[in-house]
């Protein structure tokens, strides 16, 4: 068995349904929740987007939205001012370009503020379906530690390798159970490695525990 393999039999075991853990009803709702997570949790941002999704209840409404009350509404998370004229932004363009719906359409989605590639592959994968690896700070520790990744590689050398070492038709689940397995597991900072099972294919174990 190898690297691989041995990971990816190991996650299954750990996290056999493991999901996107962002609240949502609708396609541009979960866009913009994704947005709403960097650098911050999912728990923050699930509690914000309770509210902001329950007082503007459709795009025109939240294209409308004054920008201070948009503010008020997801204080709690980091760079809100930034990300409160990106909910504005992409809620106009969806509006104006797309009639209110969010298109299953790469290069477009990308055009939007606040939406890069990490943001588009968790949406197109999530939503659509489409076969896609998003490398956030989870997925690139994990990599990394486990040696799948080389520790130089930026984000997007770390997610054409995991393309290309895991089978397609795995890219989905996989990116959930790496991001289960760093959020819960293999965390940034006192990982849980006496109850890690793979420590021996483990750098940051080999280096910084043993």
């Amino acid at each position: 068995m190898n690297r691989i393999e041995e990971v990816l039999n190991y996650l299954d075991g750990l996290y056999p349904n493991a999901y996107c853990e962002l609240n949502y009803t609708k396609d541009y709702e979960l866009l913009i929740a994704i947005v709403l997570s960097a650098q911050t949790t999912d728990i923050r941002v699930n509690k914000v987007t309770k509210v902001l999704f329950n007082k503007y209840k459709t795009l025109n409404e939240l294209k409308d939205a004054k920008l201070s009350d948009i503010e008020n509404i997801i204080k709690e998370i980091g760079t809100f001012k930034k990300k409160s004229i990106f909910v504005k932004e992409i809620a106009t363009r969806l509006v104006n370009d797309y009639n209110g719906m969010v298109p299953n359409n790469r290069e477009y989605l990308e055009t939007l503020p606040g939406v890069g590639r990490k943001t588009t592959n968790v949406f197109l994968a999530e939503y659509y379906k489409v076969p896609a690896i998003a490398v956030d700070t989870h997925v690139e520790r994990v990599s990394k530690r486990l040696k799948i990744a080389r520790s130089n590689m930026n984000v997007s050398e770390v997610e054409k390798t995991l393309m290309r070492k895991i089978p397609k038709e795995r890219w989905i689940k996989t990116h959930h159970q790496f991001i289960f397995f760093g959020r819960y597991h293999c965390k940034s900072a006192k990982p849980n490695c006496s109850n890690c099972k793979l420590q021996h294919l483990c750098k940051y174990y080999k280096t910084a525990i043993k």
